[in-house]
């Protein structure tokens, strides 16, 4: 298995991604080759004393958060996530991860690797922390702000697949992001969104507040990408929050108090749950090859947990399993 890193994206690129590349080869045989400055990259390969399965291919440009996503991927032919992008699409890679610019990746995947046939829409699809428990998997979490019934539909598969081919949560259960749980509530794009899940094969369980989410009401949170976007900062705003009050128990005598209800594990045990290095990058479902995103501020950890959940993401063959779903996609919308 190839993987195909970013080595320019990310607020600290290269050197966390080299570290990640490094700690993840520890743990895999898997071949990563990271595409960016090869003067740098090799450099702190050499530091790091990295091993023979990672290699590096030079990259002469660099695509930057604020250029136009779009303008960036059709002008800067050779900037790491172009060049990345291209060799997933030329067989050079079975995938691809950058903690570089969303847009672009989501414009790259259309443009370069192209849409799987039957699906209208792509996805940024997150893993979401549960407090006590598995995380759940959110879809949109911010790619497409509007969207049609169908696209939840669409999201809904995706994430199911993802989740249980990756994940390994056998026959996952689906949720659909509403202001209550009644069959007639929410708007026209939730209702009709709700019909068109309960004749799917999917394990909908139905409509799921906001509230229930951090509980784990569901294993698949299927929302538009606006409402999963604020879903997702309101969530990460309140890990922040969580876990500035950790460090306070442990350098205040805040702690000892505290310690009659939690230990010191345990706290660390609701900081690990919060921590989005734990969970690798969120893929972007719909495009025919398999691409993930990473956080824009990933350390090595972050890094290294993307690439070891590159490996399920390629050999679960997700990519040709979403392709072989858009039928039953197809046959639901027919009979609307």
């Amino acid at each position: 298995m190839k993987i195909i890193l970013d080595g320019m994206g990310g607020d600290n690129a290269p050197e966390s991604i080299v570290k990640g590349a490094v700690l993840a080869s520890k743990e895999t045989n898997a071949e990563i080759i990271i595409v960016g400055d090869e003067q740098k990259i090799a450099k702190l390969l050499k530091k790091a004393k990295a091993g023979d399965n990672i290699s590096v291919i030079h990259a002469t440009e660099c695509i930057e958060n604020n250029e136009a996503p779009v303008k960036a991927v059709r002008t800067k032919k050779d900037s790491s996530i172009v060049k990345g992008l291209n060799m997933v699409k030329n067989g050079e890679g079975d995938v691809f991860i950058s903690a570089g610019s969303t847009g672009a990746l989501l414009a790259g995947g259309l443009f370069i690797l192209g849409r799987i046939q039957g699906i209208d829409r792509p996805t940024l699809a997150s893993i979401y922390p549960v407090m006590g428990s598995e995380p759940s998997l959110l879809t949109d979490a911010g790619a497409n702000p509007e969207c049609k019934p169908n696209n939840l539909l669409e999201f809904a598969t995706m994430g199911a697949v993802y989740m249980e081919k990756v994940i390994g949560r056998t026959n996952p259960t689906v949720g659909l992001v509403n202001n209550g749980v009644e069959e007639n509530k929410g708007t026209t794009l939730t209702k009709a969104a709700h019909e068109l899940l309960e004749k799917s094969n999917l394990n909908f369980i139905g409509n799921v507040e906001a509230r229930d989410i951090p509980n784990g009401a569901c294993d698949v949170i299927v929302t538009d990408g606006f409402t999963g976007n604020a879903i997702l900062k309101t969530t990460e705003g309140m890990g922040l929050v969580i876990l500035k009050e950790i460090k306070k128990c442990f350098t205040s005598s805040a702690f000892a108090k505290l310690g009659a209800v939690l230990t010191g594990k345990q706290l660390m045990a609701v900081k690990k749950e919060f921590d989005y290095t734990e969970y690798g990058g969120a893929p972007i479902l719909g495009v025919k090859g398999a691409l993930l995103k990473m956080h824009g501020s990933s350390d090595e950890n972050a890094v290294k947990a993307s690439i070891l959940k590159a490996i399920p993401y390629v050999e679960g063959k997700v990519v040709d399993i979403i392709q072989d779903s858009t039928t039953d996609i197809e046959t639901i919308l027919l009979s609307e």
